[in-house]
């Protein structure tokens, strides 16, 4: 950071060590409260209506579904406290919540996005099963066991997380992640910074590409094999519609992980080819926390049921005491 003899740029004019407080018209700073309030709100609100159309319609709560709900929780956090304290300290460059927040707000990044790669990994994993194990799955792939992934997901990611911070100094040691007041960095040692790329990104990703490459293998062969034997498919008419739901499912996550792909790579090559302070880096952070608002219109575009939820819920439908009982699937 650098000085100014100008106490009205500083973050705080009465500190003789502050940084520099980047000043903008008011109409730039309208513009830009306005344009991250509206995302801020918008990825808020469709999480939230993902949340509790799973949680209140008992015929969404499906392995893969309570997946879907958990990875909207995450979604939501980062709609409901990443964005908004990031785009303050986009808008104003200062950070104005203290050296203790510092320390404690990029340990709830690193959680929230390592839980969201997580539950992709899972649903990668639940939708492998589905597709290419599909009568493993049905007598094996519970509701429970669902809950229990998810746990599990969560807990590591904030165990992990809170170990790497530590171990780098983040929480213990605040006046590293500054060099003036109203600074605050996440820092990484180098080697640390090599092992969280690969266990936090290569591995996982890997992971997910080489499923899905599976999944859309297998799923191509069974409807050729379908399309093949007409004869087969109308005796076996219920294991068929079944399939084929599960290649759509597939399908359709295998979107989600697309787009949080093409919104994390750019992110991640940013942070090994430049300071992690530049604007690039800077701007390719708020392109990945843009997947949290991207997830829930794939749901509307690909999920019949997400739509028909919505309209119960905003026509106050889902106040009915038998409203969780409604059917938002075919049979």
């Amino acid at each position: 950071m650098e000085y100014s003899d100008d106490s009205s740029e500083y973050c705080f004019p009465q500190s003789n060590v502050s940084c520099i407080r980047r000043t903008r018209t008011r109409h730039e700073y309208l513009i830009l409260y306005v344009f991250f309030f509206s995302i801020s709100v918008f990825t808020v609100v469709v999480n939230l209506l993902v949340i509790i159309s799973i949680s209140h319609f008992k015929q969404l709560q499906t392995p893969t579904n309570l997946f879907i709900l958990s990875l909207s929780v995450a979604d939501f956090l980062i709609g409901g406290i990443v964005m908004p304290v990031e785009s303050m300290r986009s808008i104003e460059s200062c950070w104005f919540w203290g050296e203790r927040l510092c320390s404690f707000f990029p340990a709830v990044i690193c959680i929230l996005v390592s839980a969201s790669l997580g539950h992709l990994v899972f649903i990668a994993v639940d939708r492998y099963l589905a597709v290419c194990e599909p009568f493993l799955y049905a007598s094996t792939m519970t509701t429970r066991k669902s809950v229990a992934c998810i746990v599990l997901c969560w807990l590591c990611s904030a165990v992990y997380n809170l170990l790497l911070l530590n171990i780098n100094g983040n929480m213990n040691n605040p006046e590293k992640q500054s060099s003036c007041l109203g600074e605050c960095l996440l820092l990484i040692d180098l080697t640390w910074g090599i092992v969280d790329l690969v266990f936090s990104f290569i591995l996982p990703c890997s992971i997910l590409f080489t499923l899905y490459v599976i999944i859309f293998s297998v799923a191509r062969n069974q409807a050729i094999a379908i399309n093949a034997q007409p004869g087969r498919a109308t005796n076996n008419g219920k294991l068929v519609m079944s399939n084929s739901s599960e290649r759509k499912a597939a399908k359709t996550l295998g979107i989600v992980i697309f787009i949080y792909l093409m919104c994390w790579i750019p992110y991640y090559i940013s942070i090994l080819t430049q300071d992690s302070t530049s604007a690039a880096v800077h701007v390719l952070s708020w392109l990945m926390y843009m997947n949290s608002f991207m997830n829930p219109l794939i749901y509307a575009l690909f999920y019949p049921w997400f739509k028909v939820s919505v309209r119960y819920i905003v026509t106050f439908k889902i106040l009915d005491t038998s409203s969780s009982h409604f059917q938002l699937l075919p049979k």
